[in-house]
């Protein structure tokens, strides 16, 4: 355990002395957020942090592969391929931070690197239930590309909020290093180092160490280059880690425990995945691409209802920590025990909730460019001018009609 602790700390000490410097390369070469009518800040943020995320994370695997208690781990290609795949990543989303590249273009991006992963290692080749196994490598490899590549744009969705992201998946990584690990220990495997630990110790470190700079009011943003990151790297996790349980040394049910490995992931990002499904859904139905931008996400709708930024914020990560312990808890707790306590403490939530945000209509116009004056979290969101990007044309905000896939 202390080795993993060690990870983390180098993960988030490099995220934090290198996030000042991606923040000043990024206003240096004018890599901005634009004031959108969508949006919620209140100036042109830089949004290049996951520059500095990713060598967090870089860092953390490299030296850790000096450690001879993880010498197994880096003996096998997913690692490596975990690694590569995640600066190849940052590479695409630093490019689209500053270029900007239409959906096509970067969706091409992310499965060319997914498919490389899979060839090197990071495949979904069985599933645990009734000992259910992908026909064929071709296929193993096609539904690996799906799962990351669908994963890394449920995240991409969910990073909408000064915190939202790389508290989420902060806590859905530390939630995911926890089964990782106890799964070692339940299983009485002959070392507790696992390749899915090492990748969300890293992982975990890096979110911690950007969240200095990213809680409300952000002063920077994470973008493309990091929220891709995180995405890949949980979608990776799990599908490194699925296949390896035996349900008979597990406690509760065989099936749910079975599915267990599959499940987890998806409950760690189950907010942006829930969010993804409903708001395309939405657009499809009122005739639009479903890649549209707009303000119809979960986070655009609390913010509407009159909560404020750090409220939404902090209420989702206080869900997303609910279920990701419920996944965690199936692993060595009875179901009907983690089915009580679950619902107990989602019912202490929901009271809590409602009594913190009793729903108030935010008043028209607050929050986008125009608006009046308004007061958020001690902020003032004040009415301002176009933003013009430094490669774009001057005019209407082109990525008004942007995607954001």
């Amino acid at each position: 355990m202390r080795t993993y602790l060690l990870l983390m700390f180098l993960a988030a000490a490099v995220t934090m002395l290198l996030t000042p410097a991606a923040r000043r390369f990024a206003l240096t070469f004018r890599v901005l957020t634009p004031l959108r009518e969508r949006d919620v800040h209140t100036v042109p943020t830089p949004r290049m942090g996951g520059l500095a995320m990713t060598a967090g994370f870089a860092t953390a695997i490299i030296l850790g592969s000096q450690i001879p208690f993880l010498h197994e781990v880096f003996s096998n290609r997913p690692v490596w391929a975990v690694l590569c795949g995640a600066l190849a990543i940052c590479l695409l989303g630093t490019i689209d931070d500053i270029l900007e590249l239409d959906w096509m273009t970067k969706l091409a991006g992310q499965v060319l690197i997914a498919a490389l992963m899979a060839m090197n290692g990071v495949q979904l080749i069985s599933f645990p239930l009734f000992g259910l196994t992908i026909g064929s490598s071709r296929l193993s490899i096609l539904v690996s590309i799906l799962v990351i590549v669908t994963i890394i744009n449920a995240v991409n969705f969910v990073d909408g909020l000064d915190g939202l992201a790389a508290g989420v998946l902060a806590i859905g990584g530390a939630s995911f290093f926890t089964y990782s690990y106890l799964l070692t220990v339940v299983m009485d495997s002959a070392s507790y180092a696992t390749s899915a630990a090492v990748i969300m110790a890293g992982m975990v470190g890096a979110c911690i160490g950007f969240l200095w700079f990213n809680f409300h009011p952000a002063s920077i943003f994470m973008g493309d280059s990091g929220a891709m990151v995180l995405g890949l790297l949980i979608a990776s996790a799990g599908i490194i880690v699925t296949g390896q349980v035996r349900p008979n040394l597990l406690e509760g049910d065989p099936i749910i425990t079975s599915v267990l490995p599959l499940l987890l992931p998806l409950v760690v990002i189950v907010i942006p995945l829930v969010d993804l499904v409903i708001t395309a859904v939405g657009r499809i139905l009122h005739g639009k691409s479903p890649t549209t931008a707009d303000r119809t996400h979960l986070h655009d709708r609390l913010l509407d209802a009159g909560h404020s930024h750090r409220s939404v914020v902090l209420v989702l990560w206080a869900w997303t920590l609910l279920l990701c312990a419920v996944g965690v808890a199936l692993l060595v707790v009875p179901l009907h025990i983690v089915a009580i306590s679950g619902t107990i403490v989602a019912l202490l939530l929901v009271l809590v909730t409602a009594q913190l945000f009793p729903g108030m209509k935010r008043p028209k116009g607050i929050g986008v460019p125009g608006g009046r004056t308004a007061v958020d979290d001690g902020i003032k969101v004040i009415s301002r001018g176009q933003y013009v990007h430094p490669f774009r044309p001057t005019g209407k905000d082109h990525r008004e009609d942007s995607q954001d896939t």
